[in-house]
This record gives C-alpha cells, sequence and structure tokens, in this order.
C-alpha cells in the first residue's frame, strides 16, 4: 500500500532487509554473528545476562570482566555466560592507569585463554602485551581495540588487532582528550583504515 505526501509517495520497503535476511559485513563474518551490532563494554550493568540476551538476539553480546571483580570471578562468569547462550560472545578488559596496584591483567588474560573467549576487547592503554597472548592463543582469539584517534587506530592495526572500535568525543566511556566527534572520526578512519570499524556512540539511539 502507498500513500501520497504532498508529492512524495511513499511506499514499503522492498529490500532484502525488510524481509528479515540479515546484514553481511566483514565484522559479522570474522565474529560469527548475524547481525553487525556488538555490545559496548559497560561497566556496572556489562553482566553475563545482559551480554547473553544480545548473543541470543543476533549481535555480538559483551561480559565486562572487571565486573566480575576477579581474575577467577571472570572464569566463573563466563562459564555462566556459557549456559544462557551458544552463539559468539566477548569479554572487554579495560587497562587504564592506577594510583595504586594495577588490577591483575595478566590472570585476566589467561582466564579468557583458558576458558576459550572467542573475542576479547581491548580498551585503555596499549594493548600490545595482550594481543600477543591471545594471538598466541589456539585457536587465535578475534581482538577488538577501542581507540579515540586515527594515530592510535593505526598503531593497533600494527600490533595485529583485528577490528578497530573507533570512540567518538560524544561517545559515553572515556573518549579521549581529541576532542573529536564521531561524524568526522569515522569518516577519517573509512579513508585510512585497512580493519573493519565499529562506530561506539549514543547518536544512533
Amino acid at each position: 500500500m502507498t500513500r501520497e505526501v504532498g508529492r512524495v509517495v511513499l511506499a514499503p520497503c522492498r529490500t532484502s532487509q525488510s524481509r528479515g535476511m540479515p546484514l553481511k559485513t566483514r565484522v559479522t563474518e570474522m565474529l560469527g554473528i548475524e547481525h553487525p551490532l556488538v555490545m559496548g563494554g559497560l561497566t556496572g550493568v556489562g553482566t553475563v545476562e545482559l551480554a547473553a540476551a544480545v548473543s541470543n538476539a543476533g549481535g555480538l553480546g559483551m561480559f565486562t570482566a572487571h565486573n566480575a571483580g576477579s581474575p577467577e570471578g571472570a572464569r566463573r562468569e563466563i562459564r555462566r555466560l556459557k549456559t544462557l547462550t551458544s552463539k559468539p560472545f566477548g569479554v572487554n578488559l579495560t587497562v587504564l592507569p592506577t594510583i595504586g596496584p594495577p588490577p591483575p591483567y595478566e590472570e585476566y588474560c589467561r582466564v579468557f585463554i583458558e576458558e576459550g573467549v572467542p573475542v576479547v576487547e581491548t580498551a585503555g592503554s596499549n594493548p600490545s602485551r595482550w594481543i600477543a597472548m591471545f594471538k598466541a592463543a589456539s585457536p587465535p582469539i578475534v581482538c577488538i581495540h577501542k581507540c579515540v584517534s586515527i594515530r592510535h587506530a593505526l598503531k593497533a592495526e600494527k600490533l595485529g588487532v583485528d577490528i578497530i572500535s573507533l570512540d567518538g568525543f560524544e561517545c559515553a566511556g572515556h573518549p579521549g582528550e581529541d576532542d573529536v566527534g564521531n561524524f568526522v572520526l569515522q569518516a577519517k578512519g573509512a579513508r585510512t583504515l585497512r580493519a573493519p570499524t565499529l562506530t561506539r556512540t549514543p547518536t544512533l539511539t
């Protein structure tokens, strides 16, 4: 059925997507998911329940490891996540400077490898040490790294990161200090980067 609004005729969309066909991209193929939607690492609310719901809906659910409080706590939560979904999922590990002793990041990474986590998203500081561990795993872990600038994204590519998450200034969390918005950052990334990119922004909500 069509309807006319002024001189514009509106008709229902007849694309393959309107019939429920999945949208295939480099990201969906690399992650083994149906839809190009990846849950961000959310401190406090990035639980296994939410991650499982996103994965079961065809996206990539992301459990935030620091929510578990310790590497062994993360192990228990990862095992529980596996009981909630049979679909691909990821784990977020944010590495930030601390005043006191840092969290045991290496122990977290070993837990991810031992538990067979298929995808790990890193954020914050230089991920070179952790990326090397994930790529040495069998099978290698797909690595996503959050970047707030093109120069950081280029460095991440050199380290072997598979997917770049570009975070513009309006993104929540840690948007860096360059104050570059997503509409500029994403366009620059598309022209500059070889790796596929994710857009992290509240602009689309």
